[in-house]
């Protein structure tokens, strides 16, 4: 056995590891840190204007500001096959973050991948396993409590391999990004899907899953299919009651859920200087839910202003200096080009249950009347990863100011999510925090919360049908309280408040009037408040870990009866032979995202243990078979029971399996728990319509055959009680089809063809088990 040395040497020279931060070693034209927490890892914009003149150069073309900071991240600029939407790009992201309930998958998997240290600035962030309850204090109290051996256990994994941890109460990880982490021109990769919040301040930020983090964090080239690129261009100005978040409303309502899958969506034009920074990374933020990659918008005076306010000036000075690589070139094309007029643009409501079924507000009553949509608001919700900004709490402030003036409260239950403990401690200190109290809501944890479905809500009973609204992201079926006759809205905060106030979806604060407490009928002015605070950023606690210089000492300790936590064993590798004989699970009708696949709420404490987790697989898909979630025939006994459960018979009885699936397979969070439940209890295949993105390539990942049919018809000649059998995995190469036999019952049998989208590279992952079994073999 070579020595340990010897082995990650080999590893570094086979994957083509960068054993030395490319920034420090590189000659700039001013030494910049990245963050006040990394003061000698450097942004290296000298690189990204190499990278990109090569780029031009060979294209011959103006570029999007998307290709710019993509091509200006690729280890091979000179050589790398360049085409939108086909070939594979690789790349060299500058930052990992992982939030705690992923993290814990990914620094597992870092753990069984054997390297010392992580090789690119990579941050923890504690904001999923807070149950919203009572409020703040005492919900993070409880956490800190119940989840004692997770937060310990990744504390200790970011000391002992060199990633920064913010703890429990730190705030939520994209708004942290923000204020810490993102500047124009990065490239940075987040195991969670709205990751590209960051691109509010210029950056491309992509949400992944776990394995791919540990390639980035192992000093691998991240693989990322070639996006193409969507614009957007914004004229007019937002006015009035039209916030940023209406603009991705309106434009999920065209591009619908899936309609930027494989795109970068980049805003551009003379609009964008209306939008404040935090308000672009509203918009960018929500386009996870148009299935795009990512989104961005051109450096401006905007980013600058709050580069500087959150203390980071010298980064808006460097950019500056660099700003032409910062904005799309003239006369760039884009693939598909959508034009909205902010001055038009109007407040805009969705929901329920997709993010993309748009309604004006002053439409959505009617609407609710006539689809027979619940009308009282029970809750109104602000805040989140999406809407928690100084801005979004000072616009709520102003319409809650001119209630309370009238003798008013809310109607409705109202809570108030801060989005990282600077945005609360300044809230606190500037009195917005008071006044929505005033209003009668309750402030959270700086969390996550009920909008991912950290929420112990008592004020229904399960299966009640009643109506929301929130400034949230997402408002899939039973996301943010596990109840699928919860009817949810999102829309912007200022809106949530107005609606919460009157308590009812048929309320336009536009044109609609109150009646005060003197009888005396009013109507609220449109909200105004300033985008930042006058005084500096209240930092509130100190909540950040940094990673030890020397952490020799370190130890990592997973209990083996731990319910939480669990190694990871290694998945088998392929046999060599055709897939025969697979016995389909459940084949799924409509919509089904990752929180179909594996729900996120209480089973958020099991993100840790792989096994106890599987215990939720698809329970939320619906059964095409009898119309029913979480009810599938076992082929075997011919007894229906939970999914969970038939799948772990067929694993003991050593039956292989596969899941058929609907259109846009995966849509949703980037958990890679969708891809490692059904690996560990014995798929093979996931045959589908169409997958999302992050989901498609966290199955490949873990060794699975996510397969789509050539003929999207060939989902309708697929039985629930067929067997089928995958071939031409022997000669299993890029871009040629597999072949399906569909064996039915009465010994008929029919053939369909199977397409995918896996490189060489990736078929070596499925070849050796998964992507970290073939990181393994490589080490030897």
């Amino acid at each position: 056995m070579a020595p340990y040395s010897l082995l990650v040497t080999r590893l570094q020279k086979a994957l083509g590891v960068r054993q030395y931060h490319v920034a420090s070693v590189l000659c700039q034209r001013a030494k910049v840190a990245m963050s006040h927490f990394e003061p000698n890892e450097y942004i290296h914009y000298d690189l990204l204007e190499k990278n990109i003149n090569i780029v031009r150069k060979r294209l011959n073309r103006p570029l999007t500001l998307s290709e710019k900071i993509v091509y200006g991240h690729l280890d091979d600029p000179a050589g790398q096959e360049i085409e939108r939407g086909k070939s594979y790009l690789r790349l060299r992201p500058d930052r990992v973050a992982m939030q705690d309930a992923t993290a814990q998958m990914a620094m597992l998997q870092f753990i069984s991948s054997g390297l010392p240290k992580v090789a690119v600035p990579s941050t923890i962030h504690c904001d999923h396993l807070i149950e919203a309850q009572l409020g703040g204090e005492k919900d993070l109290r409880r956490a800190k409590d119940i989840n004692q051996e997770v937060y310990n256990f990744l504390a200790t994994a970011g000391a002992k391999y060199g990633v920064g941890f913010w703890k429990p109460g730190s705030g939520i990880i994209h708004q942290i990004i923000l204020e810490n982490y993102a500047y124009p021109g990065v490239l940075l990769i987040g195991t969670d899907s709205h990751t590209p919040n960051g691109g509010g301040l210029g950056g491309i930020c992509i949400g992944v899953g776990g394995a791919d983090a540990v390639d980035v964090m192992a000093g691998i080239p991240w693989e990322l299919k070639c996006p193409k690129v969507i614009g957007v261009k914004l004229t007019g100005s937002l006015s009035g009651w039209t916030s940023p978040k209406d603009v991705i409303l309106k434009v999920a309502g065209i591009l619908t859920v899936k309609g930027g899958t494989g795109a970068i969506v980049e805003y551009h034009g003379p609009g964008v200087d209306s939008i404040s920074c935090t308000g672009m990374a509203t918009i960018c933020n929500m386009g996870a839910e148009i299935g795009a990659t990512t989104s961005v918008f051109p450096y401006n005076h905007r980013m600058k202003k709050y580069l500087s306010k959150t203390g980071r000036a010298d980064i808006a000075n460097l950019a500056d200096e660099f700003k032409d690589h910062l904005v799309p070139d003239p006369g760039c094309h884009y693939d598909q080009l959508i034009e909205v007029n902010l001055s038009e643009l109007k407040p805009h409501i969705n929901g329920p249950f997709t993010p993309d079924l748009a309604h004006p507000v002053a439409e959505v009553g009617k609407v609710a009347e006539k689809e027979g949509w619940p009308l009282d608001i029970r809750v109104g919700l602000i805040g989140s990863c999406t809407n928690s900004s100084y801005e979004d709490m000072g616009r709520s402030a102003a319409v809650a100011k001119q209630a309370l003036a009238h003798g008013l409260k809310c109607k409705s239950q109202f809570t108030i999510t801060p989005g990282s403990e600077q945005i609360r401690a300044t809230i606190e200190r500037d009195g917005y925090a008071q006044i929505l109290r005033d209003l009668g809501g309750i402030v959270l944890a700086n969390a996550c919360g009920p909008c991912i479905g950290q929420w112990d809500r008592k004020d229904i009973k399960k299966g009640e049908k009643n109506t929301i609204v929130t400034s949230y992201n997402r408002n899939f079926t039973g996301r943010n309280d596990a109840n699928p006759e919860t009817h949810a809205f999102v829309t912007s905060p200022e809106i949530v408040t107005a609606l919460a106030i009157a308590g009812t979806l048929k309320f336009n604060p536009e044109t609609d009037y109150l009646t005060g407490t003197d009888g005396k009928k009013f109507k609220l002015e449109a909200p105004d408040a300033d985008e930042l605070p006058k005084a500096e950023f209240d930092p509130g606690q100190d909540t950040y870990q940094h990673p030890p210089k020397d952490s020799s000492g370190q130890h990592v300790d997973v209990s083996p009866t731990s319910q939480r936590l669990q190694l990871l064993e290694p998945f088998d590798k392929w046999d060599g032979k055709d897939l025969e004989d697979l016995q389909i699970l459940i084949k799924v009708k409509g919509k089904c995202t990752t929180d179909h696949i594996s729900a996120a709420g209480p089973w958020l404490k099991f993100r840790g243990h792989l096994d106890n987790i599987s215990n939720n697989l698809l329970i939320g898909a619906i059964n095409i078979e009898n119309g029913k979630a979480n009810s599938v025939r076992n082929a075997v006994t011919q007894e229906f029971g939970p999914v969970p459960d038939t799948a772990r018979y067929y694993k003991k009885h050593g039956i292989r399996w596969v899941v058929i699936g609907d259109e846009n397979y995966g849509e949703g969070s980037s958990r890679e728990h969708a891809a490692l439940e059904p690996r560990h209890l014995g798929a093979r295949a996931i045959i589908t319509k169409s997958f999302a993105r992050i989901h498609e390539t966290n199955l490949k990942k873990q060794g699975l055959l996510p397969l789509t049919f050539a003929d999207p018809a060939d989902y309708n000649k697929i039985h629930p009680v067929d067997k089928l059998t995958i071939q031409g995995l022997k000669d299993f190469t890029p871009g040629k089809p597999l072949k399906c036999i569909i064996k039915h019952p009465n010994g008929t049998q029919e053939t369909i063809l199977l397409n995918h989208t896996f490189n060489e590279t990736q078929i070596e992952w499925f070849r050796a088990g998964s992507a970290l079994n073939r990181m393994k073999e490589l080490q030897q």
